[in-house]
């Protein structure tokens, strides 16, 4: 439909007394400042003046007004009677529902409070951890850092040498999961960042033992070491 379609039945309306108060308002506002609308309203006001014309003034019945006055007190006594009956329904309603949103309050205080005790413990909780990993107190190879909330570990290379052909892989060692878990090949240079524990209970990453073992270029074939840790480390908090 087209802008002055629009503006055609728009004014069509507003003349025909169809639009809804306050839309007739807006179209009254418009009007003063769009020449188009004004016009069309106007040109409308104009081809329906003949209807207005044409028909004859009708007087009403002397007593239609007390008539109308007559058939709302009737229906305001009756009104009345059964309003009464729904106050008594409406009262009852209320007690019920005064009573369900006072125990669901409670409820829901006692939620709160649940889910505050909660999060006060958990923040309470140390979640950063770090771990040296190293043959003997003097021969560091690799740092690894734990972020036990988003179970993000950081790997970073310290003094172990890189390997032709060969990577290093991480691996986490618990008896709670059996075998050793391949925690992924440690880059050759920076920082090895990866969500690799997202899978483990916080018990079993603060208990675990972390080695890096020696393996074929991209991590062990199998799915296991394929040799003895050259260093192995365990946790400590860092931070809280």
């Amino acid at each position: 439909m087209s802008d002055e379609e629009d503006i055609e039945a728009l004014a069509g309306e507003y003349v025909l007394g169809t639009l809804d108060a306050a839309k007739r308002a807006a179209v009254a506002a418009r009007r003063q400042r769009e020449p188009a609308l004004d016009a069309a309203i106007a040109a409308w006001e104009r081809r329906l003046a003949p209807l207005a014309e044409a028909a004859r003034e009708i007087e009403p019945p002397a007593d239609l007004f007390s008539r109308i006055e007559a058939q709302i007190d009737a229906a305001s006594r009756g009104a009345t009677a059964a309003a009464g009956a729904e106050i008594v329904d409406l009262m009852r309603r209320l007690r019920r529902w005064r009573a369900a949103a006072f125990a669901g309050g409670v409820l829901a205080a006692g939620l709160a409070l649940f889910i505050l005790v909660k999060d006060v413990m958990r923040a309470a909780e140390p979640s950063n951890f770090v771990a040296v990993l190293q043959k003997d107190a003097t021969s560091p190879a690799f740092l690894v850092e734990v972020d036990l909330r988003s179970r993000v570990l950081t790997v970073r290379p310290v003094a172990a040498e890189r390997q032709a052909g060969k990577s290093y892989e991480l691996w986490l060692i618990n008896a709670k999961l059996g075998a050793p878990r391949s925690l992924g090949v440690i880059a050759d240079q920076g920082f090895t960042v990866r969500p690799a524990l997202a899978a483990y209970d916080r018990s079993v990453i603060e208990d675990a033992t972390y080695a890096v073992t020696l393996e074929p270029e991209g991590g062990s074939p199998t799915g296991a070491p394929t040799s003895a840790p050259l260093w192995s480390g365990k946790l400590v908090q860092a931070s809280p």
